[in-house]
């Protein structure tokens, strides 16, 4: 009985390991896997009264968004960027904020998110380049790129060497795709695992990982840039944007929200920091520069 009981220990003994082995083998197909392809919340709130749906074409991709009309004076124009996992839908504040401030209002879904097409999320390298060809079709200058979180790290690899670009609104962006990616791993990648699944994200994705990277863009970014984090944000650490904010050349300002965690910082008293932001940056590029006068 002791030897027979010795064999079944022995044995479930052996499967667990082996089945451990097998699930190590697949996290770093899993870990690739859940980078290039984030949830897709194609559910909307209703489209606000001053837009109307448009598809706008990206690079090899179409992106189904929102273009609302100003109500006031026109002033330029305010795309709105979003985050990672999420839709247009969280745009509608800001579209009614702006529009009723002389702004036209663009907004999209990210490629590979909501309604749009597209299979991987690049993290801005291939988005910078769907906005860029968004706002060649539109027409768009003076523009205002708000941002949050993966939108926040679009805009600020977007506006880099853009003369359209008149002001840039980041909140809570990571400073490189690979630190980011390494400080959210579970517990249970180990930093080999991690780099794997990092070489199978830029296979199956066709981008590089290291080339998305705001802190590499920031010294090329000559329009006002506010950055703004959470103090208390634990999923992207505020020491993403300190890193942007010292890398950034030109005008720049970063605020820390005391308390406030991902996606908590724009909160109603940081919106008049933003208005402020934005209404200097306006008139900074409409001064006449010393050549022109």
């Amino acid at each position: 009985m002791r030897t027979r009981t010795r064999y079944v220990v022995g044995g479930t003994g052996t499967l667990l390991l082996v089945g451990a082995a097998a699930a190590c083998a697949q996290l770093p197909q899993i870990g690739a896997g859940g980078l290039l392809h984030p949830g897709r919340r194609s559910t909307l709130v209703s489209r606000p009264a001053a837009c109307e749906d448009a598809a706008f074409a990206g690079d090899g991709v179409t992106l189904r968004g929102w273009r609302c009309g100003s109500r006031a004076p026109a002033r330029g124009t305010i795309v709105y960027l979003h985050g990672i996992a999420d839709n247009r839908s969280s745009a509608a504040g800001v579209v009614e904020r702006y529009t009723a401030r002389g702004f036209q209002v663009i907004a999209y879904d990210s490629r590979a998110h909501g309604q749009s097409t597209g299979d991987a999320c690049t993290y801005g390298v291939f988005e910078k380049r769907d906005l860029q060809r968004v706002l060649d079709a539109t027409g768009s200058d003076r523009v205002v790129l708000i941002g949050t979180s993966l939108g926040g790290a679009v805009a600020l690899q977007a506006a880099a060497g853009d003369s359209r670009v008149a002001a840039v609104v980041a909140a809570e962006t990571f400073s490189d795709l690979r630190t980011v990616a390494t400080e959210r791993a579970p517990f249970v990648f180990t930093r080999g695992s991690i780099d794997r699944a990092l070489r199978l994200a830029e296979q199956q994705g066709g981008f590089s990982v290291d080339a998305a990277s705001p802190v590499s863009a920031a010294a090329r970014i000559e329009a006002p840039v506010l950055l703004i984090h959470g103090a208390a944000d634990r999923e992207t650490p505020p020491d993403h944007s300190r890193r942007v904010f010292a890398a950034l050349a030109g005008p720049k300002h970063l605020i820390l929200v005391p308390g406030a965690g991902h996606n908590q910082s724009l909160r109603a008293e940081v919106w008049s920091e933003i208005d402020r932001w934005i209404d200097s940056a306006l008139r900074r590029m409409a001064a006449p520069t010393a050549r022109e006068r």
